[in-house]
């Protein structure tokens, strides 16, 4: 079965007790469980990971160009600078959804800007932890009109 991988970056470890005013009160567990559910719906099997550190989602980005038909990436704070996981997405030729579970735009201005997005096939923000089930569609989507 096609897979579609989620890299999580840092601190989304502590979704459902950290800030629950932005990020609601949902846990990563509950998020994996629902996608992996959606994206079976679409005919997809689902690598989900989570990391505290650049590096190792630069390595799951590596090896998502072997063995993923799409990412669904939610890079974080490292969204806005990280520069090392953009040449990341960039290389990758299969589609690429940037999912942020606040709306980015409502919140601290340095959340404004993205050097991921440029990369990326689509980008969905501001949806909570329904936006991985959302991001889960459009990556199926962008996949069977490829």
């Amino acid at each position: 079965m096609k897979k579609i991988f989620v890299i999580n970056g840092p601190n989304l470890d502590m979704l459902g007790v950290r800030e629950p005013n932005i990020y609601g009160k949902t846990t990563l567990a509950d998020i994996r469980k629902q996608t992996e559910k959606v994206a079976e719906e679409e005919g997809y099997a689902v690598e989900f990971s989570q990391y505290n550190g650049e590096g190792e989602i630069v390595e799951a980005l590596h090896r998502a160009y072997t063995e993923a038909a799409a990412v669904i990436i939610n890079a974080a704070a490292y969204t806005h600078y990280s520069y090392a996981i953009a040449d990341g997405v960039k290389m990758l030729s299969c589609p690429v959804v940037e999912l942020h579970i606040s709306n980015v735009f409502a919140r601290e201005d340095f959340r404004h800007g993205s050097v991921i997005s440029p990369y990326a096939s689509a980008v969905i923000c501001g949806a909570g932890a329904f936006g991985y089930s959302l991001a889960v569609h459009a990556a199926a989507h962008k996949l069977k009109n490829a």
